[in-house]
């Protein structure tokens, strides 16, 4: 069918002429939510909104701009409303009964920070991009890239990611924010000196290796060995020299080679022995992390690493809350 025809059903309240329209952007919105609001919970619940919405105002799409760029303007004010409303997780305090971590380098700002599934982002990042982007789209979805953003007043965080990452043109953004093309301007230049300043210094590190390459698979390798086996000196070997550590929603944050060995070497006292489970996140190996504890084999959550040449430059932990959004259970068959 043609697509005015399935235009002309849907502004008729066609519904399945509406999916047939706005379903193969669903998945590339969803991912634009993430990057605004940094949790996938958060991108789910944007994402409904944004649908309910242009289903509701479809009948005053007029054709002027494309159908994919009216639905990110819709996404992208939905996104500034759930920022402005500050609909987020609080931090969350230590709370593991009889334990106290070590001193920690800092205290982090970002709380609410949640890994997105690998599987989720076929379709997503493999989009066509406008002329004016600036960053690859697997690096856009990175942990590092997306913590950043968060920092970023929301304002600013929507004109670089409308900008630098989709490449759509300043006149295009002026438009989806009801703004002037000067204030898209500024903006962006006060949201690029940001995240210069946030984002790790890349032109000194060694890049990644590719994603499930010998390269990456062996460094991976090391890291399950090293963790499950509760081995401190192998896996303090596979550390950057600053290597970052954090945990949200708990602020805690640890930098430095010498401060994660810290963390780990008190994790390690505390459980007896951990399984792991691959999976991957935001582009980056990412496992399921099982502990054995007196009633099964249960999970603690989830580990995402970023890799630099065949080191790790950082380790997020999350809560295994998140664990069903990548399809890996609650707890393990005891005999493993």
């Amino acid at each position: 069918m043609a697509r005015a025809d399935l235009m002309s059903r849907a502004q008729a309240g066609d519904g399945e002429a509406f999916r047939a329209l706005t379903e193969p952007h669903r998945r590339e919105l969803q991912v634009h939510c993430y990057r605004m609001l940094g949790s996938f919970q958060d991108a789910e619940d944007a994402l409904q909104d944004t649908m309910l919405a242009a289903w509701r105002g479809l009948e005053r799409f007029d054709g002027r701009a494309s159908l994919r760029t009216w639905l990110y303007r819709i996404a992208t004010n939905r996104c500034l409303d759930a920022l402005r409303s500050a609909r987020r997780r609080p931090a969350k305090q230590w709370d593991i009964p009889g334990s106290e971590p070590p001193e920690p380098t800092r205290l982090g700002e970002i709380h609410w920070l949640e890994p997105y599934p690998d599987a989720l982002l076929d379709g997503a990042v493999s989009v066509p991009l406008g002329p004016e982007a600036r960053y690859e789209q697997t690096e856009s979805i990175s942990l590092a890239f997306v913590t950043a953003l968060q920092i970023l007043p929301p304002r600013q965080l929507a004109v670089l990611i409308l900008r630098d990452v989709l490449g759509f043109h300043a006149n295009e953004v002026a438009e989806m924010l009801d703004t002037t093309v000067e204030s898209v301007k500024s903006a962006l230049k006060r949201a690029r000196a940001g995240m210069q300043r946030r984002l790790p210094v890349t032109t000194a590190r060694e890049q990644p290796p590719a994603g499930d390459s010998p390269a990456e698979d062996a460094i991976v390798a090391k890291f399950v060995s090293a963790y499950e086996s509760a081995d401190i000196d192998a896996l303090v070997a596979l550390l950057t020299d600053d290597v970052f550590m954090s945990m949200p929603p708990i602020p805690l944050e640890y930098q430095g080679r010498d401060s994660v060995a810290r963390f780990c070497a008190f994790i390690f006292g505390s459980v007896p022995r951990f399984e792991l489970l691959p999976t991957r996140a935001n582009g980056q190996p990412a496992f399921g992390v099982y502990q054995h504890t007196p009633t099964g084999i249960h999970a603690s959550g989830l580990f995402v690493l970023t890799l630099a040449g065949d080191r790790i430059d950082a380790m997020t932990a999350f809560e295994n809350t998140v664990l069903p959004k990548f399809g890996l259970p609650q707890s393990l068959p005891s005999a493993r």
